[in-house]
């Protein structure tokens, strides 16, 4: 619980995903902090999808809307959330993001881009 605390009022993480070849790759996305985990979404046929079916370990670290860190990198496991959790979280990210939120879904809708959420409970060193 505490690796949770380094993202406590932060807007965006930067989560470091793994191709085939082992290369990461790393992205910043919103996040929420539901039930001690970092919580996430994005486009069901992403790249990022694609990596974490195949390999759930990631890092993630909090971050500026461009990337660069605000603080430590710490390992973790992605799990992809039921519909019930994705209920509960997706008002969490409407409290968080707000009118932002609202923005980012209706250009979600108008381009018909289905949205799948994820949870990354990070490990203790």
């Amino acid at each position: 619980m505490d690796e949770v605390k380094s993202f406590e009022n932060q807007q965006y993480m930067n989560i470091e995903t793994y191709r085939k070849s082992g290369t990461p790759v790393q992205t910043p996305v919103w996040f929420v902090v539901e039930n001690g985990e970092l919580c996430f979404t994005t486009e069901t046929r992403s790249g990022k999808v694609k990596r974490l079916r195949r390999n759930p370990a990631v890092r993630v670290a909090p971050c500026k809307v461009n990337g660069e860190l605000l603080g430590a990198w710490h390992t973790g496991s992605v799990r992809f959330l039921s519909i019930e959790e994705t209920l509960l979280v997706e008002k969490t990210f409407s409290r968080k993001y707000g009118f932002q939120k609202f923005v980012f879904d209706l250009l979600g809708r108008i381009q018909r881009r289905e949205r799948i959420f994820l949870a990354i409970q990070v490990s203790t060193p």
